[in-house]
């Protein structure tokens, strides 16, 4: 598995790592040995980037970490992002320091450390990118090491383009696949000039591009894929990134045939693109089960696709998917 710094944390990080939503909630029921396995199996092939946030099963996630890192000895040796803010109305007032110690203290006893790794605005209001008052809170943070560092998750890329202009902001993290190539344009090489960690998430477009799913597939009544495809929960790009389904399923074929042509199965490659895209620092797609977790982590292993590769999949884009969300996010 290859390894890079994580931006200003300065921590080296798997370049794939493991998106920790699916074992909180929000993606069907996942108990704790089906967790633990997972944990294991990306772990034993070689992951040591962790992402997960207080509001994934309102804590599930991070006491699932927790309890994975005591029973197998591996505190110090992963890396664990977590992310707060989200467990609120979304109102910039709400992002107060009275706050941020309160999330932060529950994050650190659900994770059982006293210094979070990275801490994570959970994709806050427009204001919060704008306030000194919330940065500086942050700051007041680190100087007190309640937290290593910290980022911001961000929906659109003007937010991402906000944080990186934050001197004491580490990463950033922002969906980022083959049906959402926006940060390209100006998010990636930013990253790059400031030094800011790029984490990509949604990487499969909530499994879009994994080749699996056809006009007929249908997700558990408790999964986002069901519940979230009109955003009447969060951020409708959080789902499929905001591609219309069947628009997906027909664009992903096009996708899986592209991988297959290369050798590779669509996740892999799906995975294995984004990872190699200059300025990405880590990828964190979900897994639900070992066989997903193991292959994975193959992505990070993946010999260069090139520009053939990355051509084909603009070309792809721009003729099924551009029109739909280029400019909403």
């Amino acid at each position: 598995m290859e390894t890079r710094t994580l931006g200003r944390t300065g921590r080296t990080v798997s370049v794939i790592g493991l998106g920790t939503w699916q074992l909180g909630a929000d993606w069907g029921a996942v108990d704790d040995d089906a967790a633990r396995a997972v944990l294991d199996a990306s772990h034993a092939a070689g992951v040591t980037m962790y992402d997960t946030a207080d509001a994934y099963g309102d804590g599930r996630s991070e006491q699932r970490i927790a309890s994975w890192l005591d029973a197998r000895g591996l505190r110090g040796q992963v890396f664990v992002a977590t992310k707060i803010g989200r467990r609120v109305p979304q109102l910039a007032e709400n992002y107060s320091m009275a706050n941020f110690r309160a999330w932060i203290d529950r994050s650190r006893t659900n994770l059982g450390t006293d210094t979070l790794d990275l801490v994570q605005l959970h994709c806050p209001p427009d204001e919060v990118y704008a306030s000194d008052a919330v940065f500086d809170g942050l700051d007041t943070l680190v100087a007190e090491h309640a937290i290593a560092a910290y980022g911001v998750s961000v929906e659109t890329t003007a937010q991402a383009l906000s944080a990186i202009a934050r001197p004491g902001v580490a990463t950033v993290q922002i969906i980022l696949n083959a049906f959402r190539l926006k940060p390209l344009d100006a998010v990636l090489p930013a990253a790059m000039d400031a030094g800011v960690g790029i984490i990509a998430r949604v990487p499969l477009a909530s499994g879009l591009l994994s080749g699996r799913y056809d006009h007929d597939t249908t997700f558990a009544a408790d999964d986002h894929r069901s519940y979230n495809r009109d955003g009447s929960s969060f951020d409708v790009g959080e789902t499929f990134s905001g591609v219309d389904f069947d628009e997906g399923v027909e664009a992903a074929r096009e996708f899986s045939a592209l991988a297959r042509a290369h050798g590779l199965e669509p996740a892999t490659a799906a995975l294995a693109w984004v990872a190699q895209l200059p300025g990405v620092s880590t990828v964190i797609p979900g897994a639900r089960n070992v066989a997903q977790a193991e292959a994975n982590a193959a992505a990070g292993s993946v010999a260069p696709l090139g520009p053939e590769f990355t051509a084909a999949v603009r070309d792809l884009y721009d003729r099924r998917i551009r029109a739909a969300v280029h400019d909403r996010w």
